[in-house]
């Protein structure tokens, strides 16, 4: 498809003038664990492995999300496992994600630094799921699937992070039950999943889906990480199978408690430089930006963000653009990111569609800018609300427009006053 040159719109839109701008920090008090690894370890204890004899095989389920420090969890996950006597292997629990495909798959993991090398046990990334049963879930017969590979061993322990969902809010969100239903459903059990979730609801769905699974397969439990604010390891606990859905939350309330946000509630245009799988399974943190975009479910209240104009893909979500459809405006150097065929297996088989639409796609920054504000309508450098953050996972420096600092949180720090400026159409932020 051929997108209009900066000559072919250049005329369509006069330049507005650009409000002045701050960079700010933000980090408020909040506790990390300080050796996630050596703790994932010590937990460990609290699952019941008298049942499984010597050189039992143990499937670890990992996901690709960039969940802080997730490679040295793994990796202390499985030594512990080893030093019990075990043998564990790595079974990708992601869905579709990577394109649907063992290499892709393998692809995230490696960019997550979960390696066959680094870890000296196997990766099977098989996409092979079988069915371990039915659901009634209101109208709808479902089936569960769960990976293939994780059924042939004698035990199935699955770490993610705890954390609001990206299509959905109740009492169980993202984390161990999303993870072994859907994640470990693979693209099989995440289609049938979702196409369920989207008529009958998410909840109701996962809670049957998590108890066929655990009926079917040999389910141990799970390693949970809450992180806070500075996206850094808060909590680390290994939870029983048969206590997921007791445990799980509790530890999303403090999830939404620590959970990065933006620094103001109402915006008129939010800048996202970057978006990617690592950063949320939506591509951006669909409770940080307020937009869920999904059938049958209404978007979070606050924040409320007129318009949003996504910059570009990360390098770790190696193409995959889903949540570029819930920008407004893009440019084409986001574009040319694109890999369509990755992007397309996640929002075909998630059912949200409207995360994998493109936006209004720009030739460069300068003239995005240009067409975000103009149609902002009555636009006012003096009174516009901007924020603008490398991604929405990263929320401790930002910059904001200057009507913006009166009411920045407590605790904010303004580091520089900065104008934007263009050279060749892209922006760069320089101290006045």
């Amino acid at each position: 498809m051929d997108f209009p040159e900066r000559s072919d719109v250049d005329g369509l839109i006069e330049p507005q003038p650009l409000p002045s701008f701050a960079r700010v920090r933000h980090e408020p008090e909040t506790e990390t664990v300080a050796d996630p690894a050596a703790t994932t370890r010590s937990e460990l204890d609290r699952l019941e492995f008298e049942g499984l004899e010597p050189g039992a095989t143990v499937a670890v389920g990992a996901g690709s999300r960039g969940i802080h420090g997730i490679d040295d969890v793994v990796e202390a996950t499985i030594a512990e496992l080893e030093e019990r006597g075990f043998d564990p292997v790595v079974v990708p629990a992601m869905g579709s994600h990577g394109g649907a495909t063992p290499e892709g798959q393998r692809e995230v993991l490696e960019v997550l630094g979960v390696t066959e090398e680094r870890l000296g046990v196997p990766i099977d990334a098989r996409m092979d799921a079988d069915p371990v049963g039915e659901i009634e879930v209101g109208d709808t017969t479902a089936t569960v699937y769960f990976s293939a590979a994780a059924l042939e061993a004698d035990a199935v322990l699955v770490i993610n992070r705890v954390k609001a969902h990206t299509n959905f809010s109740g009492r169980l969100e993202s984390g161990l039950c999303k993870m072994t239903v859907v994640g470990l459903g693979k693209q099989r059990g995440a289609k049938s999943f979702h196409s369920t979730a989207i008529k009958e609801g998410y909840l109701e769905t996962l809670e049957p889906a998590l108890a066929t699974i655990r009926e079917s397969a040999p389910l141990l439990g799970g390693v949970a990480l809450v992180e806070n604010f500075r996206e850094e390891t808060a909590h680390v606990e290994a939870i029983p199978a048969a206590e997921f859905t007791e445990r799980e939350p509790a530890l999303l309330e403090r999830a939404y408690d620590e959970m990065a946000t933006l620094p103001v509630e109402e915006v008129d245009l939010l800048v996202v430089d970057e978006l990617g799988k690592e950063i949320s399974g939506a591509g951006m943190d669909t409770n940080v930006i307020g937009r869920y975009r999904v059938l049958n479910t209404d978007d979070p209240e606050r924040p409320a963000i007129k318009l949003i104009y996504a910059r570009g893909l990360t390098e770790g979500t190696k193409g995959n653009g889903n949540g570029i459809g819930l920008a407004d405006v893009t440019r084409r150097a986001a574009v040319d990111q694109l890999d369509a065929k990755k992007t397309y297996a996640n929002a075909l088989t998630s059912g949200s569609l409207a995360k994998a639409k493109l936006p209004v796609v720009a030739p460069d920054d300068e003239f995005a800018l240009r067409t975000s504000l103009a149609a902002l309508g009555g636009y006012d450098p003096e009174t516009v609300r901007i924020v603008w953050v490398k991604n929405t996972q990263d929320l401790t420096e930002f910059h904001v427009s200057e009507p913006l600092l009166d009411e920045l949180p407590e605790g904010a720090r303004v580091l520089d006053r900065e104008e934007l400026r263009f050279e060749d159409g892209t922006r760069s932020f320089r101290t006045e």
